[in-house]
């Protein structure tokens, strides 16, 4: 699975891209439960608030062009989505 996050917006309105690909990672499992689980999340709104940060990921299969897309504002991450928009992101 390769996870790539655009992260937007905050103070100072930088971007930060990042990318993962799961099968090269010692925790692959975890990482790729994380992503499964946004899907089944409830993340609120989603909608953008000034000087906070917006996340973007587009998830897709190693073998597959198709793509899934997440939109999750910053106010609405929950520890698990933090712990994964950090290793994408680090």
């Amino acid at each position: 699975m390769i996870v790539t996050v655009t992260r937007s917006g905050g103070f100072a309105g930088l971007t930060k891209h990042g990318e993962l690909d799961t099968s090269d990672q010692p925790d692959a499992a975890k990482l790729e439960d994380a992503v499964r689980a946004l899907g089944a999340k409830d993340l609120g709104s989603g909608r953008p608030q000034p000087d906070r940060y917006v996340y973007r990921l587009v998830v897709r299969d190693a073998q597959d062009t198709d793509a899934t897309h997440h939109t999750v504002a910053e106010q609405d991450v929950d520890a698990t989505t933090a712990w994964l928009l950090d290793r994408i992101l680090s």
